[in-house]
């Protein structure tokens, strides 16, 4: 994408408050002490974005890029594990409509996505062209809905970038939401996974620098103990390097290789039954 005059001038003063206002005011420091309030942190971020990209790009890349090819990825991980065309989902943490979008092409069900960042829910409810279905902000740790509603709620990119005490509360909402026999459907970081230990590396070198979301790392062993407590069912739990969703259709990554059969998430999945 080629940059405008306003786009380059803007990305020199991000660089001039990175080398030379920053230090100088503790800003980063103040920015760090804070990077353990999600909102905050997902709200500076995403204003950053917009800072430096096109809307367009800046809400595609707020929610981790490889926007259209993860998006019917997330809808065959949810379909190969029990969701239904008339069932209804809720999505925390939507963003700007990546599983939302193609979500939309199969779902017939009721819909409800929420999210922390205003901007994101607004392009998410645009590009989904589904007026039955409801985007709401997020309020505190708790999902806008009555108790066994809803037939699968999924957390995609969501516990990763949330302490383990909040990620539980929000687990114990969904068992709360879901009718009995639904299921929660969870991505996370383990450390167990190669991949997963360099963006660990990465956090590390980040020590001090409040600009980027937390990255939370989680286990197997410890979605089990957490089940355990709150009487839901492990039915799976699938390590981020294992192919295992099934593709009724190839998909192309943004590097240029091509899944053709099977796929990975990348991130671990873990699916949890309401008993």
């Amino acid at each position: 994408m080629a940059l405008t005059p306003s786009r380059l001038f803007r990305r020199a003063i991000n660089s001039v408050n990175y080398r030379l206002i920053d230090p100088l005011t503790g800003r980063k420091s103040r920015e760090w002490a804070s990077k353990t309030d999600f909102r905050k942190t997902h709200r500076r971020q995403f204003r950053i974005l917009k800072d430096t990209y096109s809307f367009d790009e800046a809400v595609k890349r707020a929610v981790g890029g490889e926007f259209d090819t993860i998006g019917p990825l997330l809808r065959e991980t949810l379909i190969f594990n029990g969701l239904k065309k008339d069932h209804y989902v809720i999505d925390v943490g939507c963003g700007s409509g990546r599983l939302a979008k193609p979500l939309a092409e199969y779902l017939e069900g009721k819909y409800l996505g929420i999210d922390v960042v205003p901007d994101l829910l607004n392009y998410a409810r645009r590009l989904a062209q589904r007026p039955d279905w409801r985007f709401e902000l997020a309020s505190g740790l708790t999902i806008p809905e009555k108790d066994q509603q809803a037939d699968m709620v999924c957390f995609f990119s969501v516990f990763t970038h949330l302490l383990h005490e909040e990620s539980f509360v929000y687990l114990r909402e969904a068992k709360r939401v879901l009718k009995p026999g639904g299921k929660v459907v969870l991505s996370f970081l383990d450390f167990k996974i190669d991949t997963h230990w360099t963006i660990f590396q990465n956090d590390v070198a980040d020590i001090g620098n409040g600009a980027k979301p937390l990255n939370v790392f989680m286990s197997a062993d410890m979605l089990r103990t957490w089940a355990s407590h709150l009487d839901l069912e492990v039915e799976i739990i699938k390590d981020g390097n294992t192919p295992y969703i099934p593709l009724s259709a190839p998909i192309t990554f943004e590097d240029g290789t091509t899944a053709r059969d099977w796929a990975s998430l990348w991130q671990s999945i873990c699916v949890l039954v309401r008993k």
